[in-house]
């Protein structure tokens, strides 16, 4: 039986994206022009997180998602490098991915870990997540994002409250992208000591959403949609959305869901820190092939886009992209990069062991991309959080 659906589905609902998204594709150099007017004078007033005075609507968005805006990418690019720097300074937070475990019950045709795919298969046991946790931390890494496929046997919530357990006492800052879990397994991880939670609605497209996940708990569109707002009220204190580009054939249309929802989750959950990423889809075991492809120009234009609707928002980026095209995005609008990363269970200490995830393209070292982000004036910061002091001790 499908979920009910959560707060933001009635209001993706009733907004019209099938019309934002044709604006987009219309829009005309002379829409560009407003709206990058409107973008630089709400730049110049300032304004603090919440407060929506001289903010870009929807609207906006979708004209600074349009081939005539393309056109003006140079100009986009600064001013989201404006507000980037104004409201997030030059600190860049590095992470990595620890992959616990490639089983999977879901059958998600563009993953290479979905459930019927005949390759090697590995769950860490909590010591072997403890060994993984502390080669990364040994390279410089306080904040780690536990990784999984959907096998709620395998990695069951049990599991994963013990081995959060296991790394809080070293790890400052855990967050997970497993499957969504019910309101009393995130009240469970976040008093283990969970930090945040990573869900990709992958595609905000009914339809589209339907036919690539066939099969499995992932299928169900609103229980995933409504997976933030159950994190959220038990307490993580950082929510991660985003949608895989190139698996819709509009993505315009699905940058302007996703922005919606990054937006209705900063009002109403303003303690929460939200971040947004838009990965591309990359080669894995699963074969599949973007439904349409979104090239280097439409990708950094929809980065700068996001950070001119939406200045408070984090923005995360993976090593699925290419070094220079990462090195670029830095200095535009990206606060958060992951770095050295191993998308296999056990990548770390034993590469080679199991089924990756999907390919990366930036496979420079952590030392290195810290280096660069130095280079080019922006700090690398590796620790922003502590753990919580239990003051009746």
């Amino acid at each position: 039986m499908a979920s009910p659906p959560g707060l933001f589905a009635h209001e993706l609902a009733a907004l019209d994206i099938p019309g934002l998204a044709r604006s987009a594709r219309e829009a005309g150099p002379a829409e560009v022009d407003a709206v990058l007017r409107r973008a630089a004078a709400a730049g110049r007033g300032g304004g603090a997180r919440g407060d929506t005075g001289g903010r870009l609507g929807l609207a906006d968005l979708a004209v600074l998602l349009s081939p005539a805006a393309t056109g003006r990418l140079e100009e986009l690019a600064q001013l989201a490098q404006a507000t980037t720097l104004r409201r997030f300074g030059r600190a860049v937070r590095m992470f990595a991915p620890l992959y616990v475990s490639n089983a999977c019950l879901s059958s998600c045709t563009y993953c290479g870990f979905a459930k019927g795919l005949e390759v090697a298969r590995r769950t860490l046991t909590p010591e072997e997540a403890v060994g993984e946790a502390r080669l990364l931390v040994d390279l410089g890494f306080r904040h780690l994002l536990l990784v999984s496929g959907e096998h709620r046997i395998e990695v069951s919530a049990d599991y994963l409250v013990d081995v959060v357990e296991r790394l809080r006492p070293f790890v400052p800052s855990i967050s997970i992208e497993t499957q969504t879990w019910s309101d009393d397994t995130y009240t469970r991880l976040v008093a283990a000591g969970l930090e945040g939670a990573i869900h990709y609605q992958e595609t905000y497209d009914r339809a589209r959403y339907a036919e690539v996940h066939v099969a499995g708990w992932k299928r169900d569109f609103d229980r995933r949609l409504a997976s933030f707002e159950r994190a959220a009220r038990a307490g993580v204190r950082r929510l991660g959305l985003g949608v895989l580009l190139g698996l819709a054939p509009d993505w315009r249309a699905d940058i302007l869901a996703l922005a919606a929802h990054a937006s209705f989750l900063s009002r109403r959950f303003w303690r929460t820190e939200v971040s947004v990423a838009l990965p591309r889809i990359k080669p894995s075991a699963s074969g599949f092939p973007p439904t349409v492809v979104v090239s280097d120009a439409q990708f950094v234009q929809a980065h700068a886009a996001l950070r001119l609707f939406e200045p408070d928002v984090a923005i995360s980026l993976s090593t699925r992209e290419p070094a220079a095209l990462r090195d670029g995005l830095a200095r535009i609008a990206v606060t958060t990069m992951s770095a050295g990363s191993s998308t296999e269970p056990g990548g770390y200490g034993r590469p080679g062991t199991a089924q990756e995830q999907f390919s990366i393209s930036d496979e420079r070292s952590p030392a290195d991309i810290a280096a660069m982000l130095v280079a080019a004036g922006y700090e690398p910061v590796w620790k922003d959080a502590f753990p919580l002091v239990d003051a009746s001790r």
